[in-house]
């Protein structure tokens, strides 16, 4: 039977009662999943942790875990209280970054989430741009990921901002997301290479041929370019590599006359003057899914999250347009 709950008498007893160790208990309990185990790895008693427990699950006015010779398992609210714990664990963790970038003079630390196909420039340009008066600057950690993971991280309070893929696959749930631009495909390889692939129409079984260098599975970069084959009737081609490393990419085009890529155009744009490699003159008929900046839909945005929202949201106009349109 689900327990009812009083919503008005749960804040009460929380603001009156819960204490850090409680969400500290919480935790290490969720990742040993023995009272035992915590015990000793708090260096506690037993007797300790469990009245902890007990006084704990009394707050909420329901078992928080369920016990059995397997271990302890959370139940449907525990999972629910876990969740807000480790947000407000990492809330926490941020409180002291922004304390820590006060005293140094600065006016908060920004943990930022960026997939790795977003340009150094866009986000170094956005962070300058925030807080352009050096006397009042910000600290940055920058979180770089894949935009599931990185979601993740953003609905557990691990980073304030994402600047990832809105696509469909994406899982929205309790977050906005504002579209900032979109990334055209590019096909690149050594300058040799491109040469060559320019001189007349693209041959894609002979393009399966070649050796190629694609992102993580999953991504949506990677499911488009299996697309192209698979629309073709071709098997898609395996990738001697699989990396989201433009630097690493970049160098492997360079240095073989047989490995290609495809790349968001910016990237592959930056990798020419960088690492010399060559784009081919080859037009897609599809685009990737829209770079976007993803936020959590509750409240809590600080003035530094504004003006780092109003800073990328004004880079990105000013090098691809609006919306990148």
């Amino acid at each position: 039977m689900t327990p009812s709950f009083d919503p008005a008498d749960i804040v009460r007893k929380l603001g009156a009662r819960l204490k850090m160790r409680h969400l500290t208990l919480l935790l290490q309990i969720e990742q040993h999943g023995s009272l035992t185990r915590v015990a000793e790895h708090m260096a506690s008693g037993q007797p300790a942790i469990t009245n902890a427990l007990a006084e704990l699950e009394s707050m909420f006015g329901a078992r928080l875990f369920d016990r059995s010779v397997r271990g302890m398992r959370p139940t449907e609210l525990g999972r629910v209280v876990l969740a807000r714990a480790r947000a407000m664990m990492q809330d926490l963790d941020h409180l002291a970054r922004d304390m820590e970038a006060v005293a140094a003079g600065r006016a908060a630390h920004l943990h930022i989430g960026v997939i790795p196909f977003v340009p150094g420039h866009i986000l170094s340009s956005a962070i300058q741009r925030t807080l352009p008066d050096a006397a009042q600057g910000l600290t940055v950690t920058l979180h770089e990921q894949i935009s599931g993971p990185l979601l993740a991280a953003l609905r557990d309070h691990t980073v304030d901002v994402v600047v990832g893929r809105a696509s469909a696959s994406v899982d929205l749930t309790g977050l906005d997301f504002e579209v900032l631009y979109r990334q055209p495909p590019r096909l690149v390889a050594s300058r040799r290479l491109a040469a060559r692939l320019g001189r007349g129409p693209l041959d894609w079984r002979d393009m399966a041929g070649l050796d190629w260098i694609l992102g993580t599975p999953h991504t949506p970069l990677r499911e488009q370019v299996a697309d192209v084959f698979l629309g073709l009737g071709l098997t898609p081609p395996t990738p001697i590599v699989e990396s989201d490393s433009s630097k690493l990419i970049g160098d492997l085009l360079v240095s073989s006359e047989r490995t290609v890529s495809i790349l968001p155009a910016d990237i592959a744009e930056e990798m020419v003057h960088v690492a010399g490699v060559a784009i081919v003159p080859y037009s897609f008929d599809w685009t990737l899914p829209p770079i976007a900046r993803f936020t959590r839909k509750e409240g809590g945005q600080r003035d530094v999250d504004r003006l780092f929202a109003q800073a990328l949201r004004q880079v990105c106009r000013d090098a691809y347009g609006a919306a990148g349109r």
